[in-house]
């Protein structure tokens, strides 16, 4: 093998999930690169092509913080090499769509190309995110173990945020509901990454009576701007520094492996946000109470949720960056997603709306679904 080659790892049980049709295939920066951890078929996919924008949207929130597209899986039989770059167009057009970027940096993309069987897969991978260019892959590694792959050197993070967001409108323009209710929400998402804010974390195991004490970050102390890929990863010998404390830190399993590795056994971590911003003051002053009576009349309007997000890291990496760059915009994006289910519905009664996280059979992480609650256990409107 030169120094040249591309060796693609296959960590998922099965590839390809039907006899026809488009999959992504789903891989993490804090593995190898080309790493495929799970597929996932597309969800809006039909005869002519894929509608793009819903597919982001549902991926957005299906997808846990810490996964993200490498590549595509096609089924056909024809032209394996037009095929193959068709499957890495279309996995580069949906990684822009969920990265909110309209320019991507170079990344190596996968396209596979398998037939109705799934007994023959080729796999082809594009170096350069605007080059037509692409490599047949002769080197595949299917890993005998993945769960332990995954879940000997990841963790699981969640963080529960209830949200009641309250807002007038003027009565006689409900119109203008939308744009109070939209400024409402991008406030809230402002506000996570404020200095001040507060996010707690602690350990979620209780098989040890050494559980280590919760830590607090403030916003300030987050950096918003890095890149995952080039973050460095904290060493054993780092673990006595609060500013580069990592999620072992509250992580048991480092001491005693489970004998089953799964998502249900990972280390879990819990996060939770205090909006409360009282801080010491660096000079005295007295509160200011002010009354601006409404110009028109005027009605309340209240939206109540519950976010739930989880996320998954590396043990290695850094709590501050598990924070900014993986449990923030999880919220974020959880929010925004709200944000548009309950939009048509704003001046009527709200969905009750509730995520759930789930670990399906055969696929290595889990994934998160958000129910509609009122529409009880038909499920038929979902």
């Amino acid at each position: 093998m030169n120094d040249d080659s591309i060796t693609i790892r296959i960590l998922c049980p099965k590839l390809v999930l039907a006899n026809s049709g488009l999959q992504w295939l789903i891989g993490s920066p804090f593995f190898p690169p080309l790493t495929v951890v799970s597929t996932v078929r597309c969800i809006h996919d039909n005869s002519s092509s894929a509608d793009y924008d819903k597919e982001s949207d549902d991926l957005q929130t299906l997808l846990l913080k810490g996964f993200y597209i490498i590549g595509a899986l096609i089924i056909k039989t024809a032209d394996a090499e037009k095929n193959a770059s068709e499957a890495i167009d279309a996995a580069r057009r949906l990684r822009r769509l969920l990265s909110g970027e309209a320019e991507m940096p170079d990344t190596v993309t996968i396209g596979a190309v398998a037939d109705s069987l799934g007994a023959d897969i080729k796999f082809f991978v594009s170096r350069l995110e605007n080059s037509t260019s692409i490599e047949t892959v002769d080197y595949v590694l299917y890993d005998d173990n993945p769960e332990k792959f995954v879940w000997e050197r990841g963790c699981l993070i969640r963080c529960e945020l209830p949200i009641k967001l309250p807002f007038y409108y003027p009565a006689n323009n409900p119109s203008d509901a939308e744009k109070r209710y939209s400024h409402a929400i991008e406030s809230v998402a402002t506000k996570l990454k404020d200095a001040q804010i507060a996010y707690v974390v602690e350990s979620l195991s209780q098989v040890s009576a050494e559980v280590p004490l919760p830590v607090l970050f403030r916003g300030k102390d987050l950096d918003f701007d890095a890149d995952l890929s080039n973050i460095k990863l904290v060493g054993e010998a780092d673990e006595d520094d609060t500013k580069v404390l990592s999620c072992a830190h509250f992580c048991l399993q480092n001491i005693s492996a489970p004998a089953i590795f799964s998502a249900e056994n990972a280390d879990k971590i819990q996060v939770s946000v205090l909006l409360n911003t009282s801080q010491k003051p660096t000079k005295s002053t007295a509160p200011i109470a002010e009354y601006y009576p409404a110009l028109e009349d005027a009605r309340l309007l209240v939206v109540d949720w519950k976010l739930d997000v989880l996320c998954y890291a590396t043990k290695r990496l850094p709590l501050i960056y598990a924070l900014s760059k993986l449990v923030v915009p999880g919220l974020v994006d959880q929010l925004n997603t709200m944000k548009k289910a309950i939009m048509p519905y704003l001046l009527t009664q709200h969905p009750q709306l509730r995520p759930f996280h789930f670990s399906p059979p055969g696929v290595l992480q889990p994934i998160t679904v958000i129910y509609e609650l009122s529409y009880g256990e038909t499920e038929m409107k979902q």
